[in-house]
């Protein structure tokens, strides 16, 4: 029994390590292949990861082969392990690797290691798997990244070509229609010179006709009086030859006859009047020479220095009575009498030369100095005789009838300084109020002999004073002595200081003063006022039919060319700063070359 038992015991002993050894070498031959298998399959897909990611081969290229290489793999581990199927669903997962890790507890010690070993590697497989895909996937977005920045910077430099080329094509445009602006400018500038041109020749004919017809006029005249002497002349001398005595012939007359009595020209001159025959005989020469205007101007200042002579008064009413019809002698007759302020006494002399239709009598200035009269003397008709001036061709318009203009310029009578283009000039003014205020002020109470009256006679009555800064285009340098700062503000603007047509001063103007409507002599400017010292009420200004009132340390700015009117009502007197300007649509030529008034 104990041979027996040894021989049972032997056996299993034999029996067990060669089954063992058995199993072990068809395990480990098996084991050792998968495992290298395994190894070979992960380095392929890292291979094929890292080549992919560095860039090295063509990815696209890559990327297919490396899935197709993936299911081959798959279908290759699960057909070895798909004997390993626990749970019969056809593949080999981590469930089966439960089950199975459960139904070997009885496994020797060596086996379930190695069953461990293999289940580890097919997690590391699987691991392995997902890392790819997940590498797939980064390698993806990265280049779907590239390619989403390259189409942007793409987009991005399409639009900026797009923008620059609108860009390119708008300056182009500007500069086209510049140039066509630049070019018509130019076209209408040509064209209004040649209109200018043509005016002043026109102009130029009509006085050469004017003035021949005047020389032919003082021609006749002459030579009529040159007659008129010569048979004086002649009866003067039959009057004062002595009676012959002749045998042979009859004594002549002593006595002139009834006729010659009464065409004997009388002895005017007195024994005073032989005092004054110089002043009297200059006087008779300018109205011999058809000087009219200026005979009829001598003489009345003979009569007024000499009130008691009956040759001055002679010489006057000859002048006219030479033509007492003439409408020309009419017109200019009434011009002395309103310059000399005999307003009613110059109205039917203007009138009547005016209706006449004379040559020499169809003049701006007449229908001026009519309408003026008739105003003053609160005549409405004034304005009928504008619109006629006007529909001669004299004045602008009713309103505007300035007599020194330069066609095609913009006219209105109120201005914003954006309108004027001068907005500098108008933010220094208003900025300096108080400096230009201040050194008037000083200026007024140092002395008021600086500020000199008003003298163009527009005062129906008041007080109106002016100091002036700059005048005709040229500085008073006196003056700007004076009021240092004010004229250092004023020597940036050429507009201004370099207006020929224009002034720069202070006014100032006391209670009570009214200024008659009036209107400047040109166009060619604007007036800025800019008020200093401005009474709360009773102070204000009418361009046409707007009246206005001044602000302290803001700009008015109104064309004065056009019909204007001031009224001072207030308890004290009013300051303001007049700055005149060149009308912003003339050209530096006509600037340059206007002449100054």
């Amino acid at each position: 029994m104990a041979q027996k038992k040894n021989s049972k015991g032997q056996t299993k002993k034999d029996a067990k390590p060669a089954g063992k050894n058995g199993k072990k070498a068809e395990g480990s031959s098996g084991s050792s292949f998968f495992t290298w298998f395994m190894v070979l399959a992960l380095l392929g897909v890292w291979t094929s990861v890292a080549v992919v990611w560095f860039g090295l081969v063509d990815y696209d290229d890559v990327l297919a082969k490396a899935k197709e290489f993936r299911y081959n793999i798959s279908e290759v581990l699960q057909g070895k392990l798909g004997a390993y199927d626990a749970d019969g669903d056809g593949d080999f997962d981590v469930e089966d690797a439960k089950v199975l890790l459960g139904r070997c507890t009885d496994l020797p010690h060596l086996q379930k290691e190695a069953l461990k070993e293999q289940l580890r590697m097919i997690h590391e497989k699987i691991e392995a798997k997902k890392i790819a895909k997940m590498a797939l996937a980064e390698v993806r977005s990265i280049i779907a990244k590239e390619e989403a920045q390259k189409q942007a910077a793409r987009e991005e430099e399409l639009k900026m070509e797009a923008t620059a080329q609108k860009a390119k094509e708008r300056t182009e445009a500007q500069l086209q229609e510049e140039v066509g602006k630049r070019a018509r400018e130019e076209e209408r500038e040509k064209k209004k010179e040649v209109e200018r041109r043509e005016k002043a020749k026109k102009e130029k004919a009509e006085k050469e006709r004017l003035t021949k017809e005047k020389e032919r006029k003082e021609k006749e005249k002459l030579t009529k009086e040159k007659e008129r002497e010569e048979k004086e002349k002649t009866k003067q001398g039959r009057e004062e030859k002595p009676v012959k005595k002749s045998q042979n012939k009859k004594p002549e007359r002593s006595e002139p006859s009834e006729e010659e009595t009464k065409k004997k020209k009388p002895k005017l001159l007195n024994k005073f009047d032989k005092t004054i025959k110089a002043e009297i005989d200059a006087a008779e020469k300018l109205r011999k020479k058809g000087k009219v205007e200026d005979a009829m101007r001598a003489f009345e200042a003979l009569v007024e220095k000499y009130p008691g002579s009956p040759r001055c008064r002679y010489g006057k009413a000859q002048v006219l009575a030479e033509a007492p019809e003439d409408g020309f002698a009419k017109v200019h007759y009434g011009f002395i009498l309103k310059s000399e302020n005999k307003i009613a006494e110059s109205i039917p002399f203007l009138r009547e030369g005016l209706e006449s239709g004379d040559p020499g009598t169809d003049d701006g200035r007449f229908y001026f100095h009519l309408g003026d009269a008739l105003q003053r003397v609160g005549d409405d008709s004034a304005y009928k005789w504008y619109e006629l001036g006007h529909q001669r061709g004299h004045f602008a318009s009713v309103w505007q009838r300035s007599l020194y203009n330069v066609d095609g310029l913009r006219a209105q009578p109120w201005w914003t300084p954006k309108e004027t283009g001068y907005t500098d000039l108008v933010k220094t003014l208003e900025r300096n109020w108080r400096t230009i205020r201040d050194e008037a002020l000083a200026v007024m109470d140092a002395t008021s002999g600086l500020f000199l009256p008003e003298d163009e006679n527009l005062r129906e009555k008041g007080e109106w004073g002016q100091f002036t800064l700059w005048q005709q285009g040229r500085k008073v340098d006196k003056s700007c002595q004076s009021v240092p700062k004010t004229c250092a503000l004023m020597e940036r603007y050429p507009e201004a200081t370099g207006c020929k047509r224009g002034q720069i001063k202070y006014s100032v103007m006391h209670p009570g003063t009214h200024v008659w409507p009036h209107t400047g002599p040109t166009n060619c400017r604007l007036r800025m006022h800019l008020g200093l010292v401005i009474p709360s009420q009773g102070c204000r200004i009418r361009c046409t039919n707007e009246t206005r009132a001044w602000e302290e340390g803001k700009v008015l700015i109104f064309d004065d060319s056009f019909e204007h009117e001031v009224w001072q009502e207030a308890d004290r007197y009013r300051l303001i700063f007049i700055v005149d300007v060149w009308h912003p649509e003339l050209t530096q030529y006509q600037r340059k070359t206007l002449s100054p008034i």
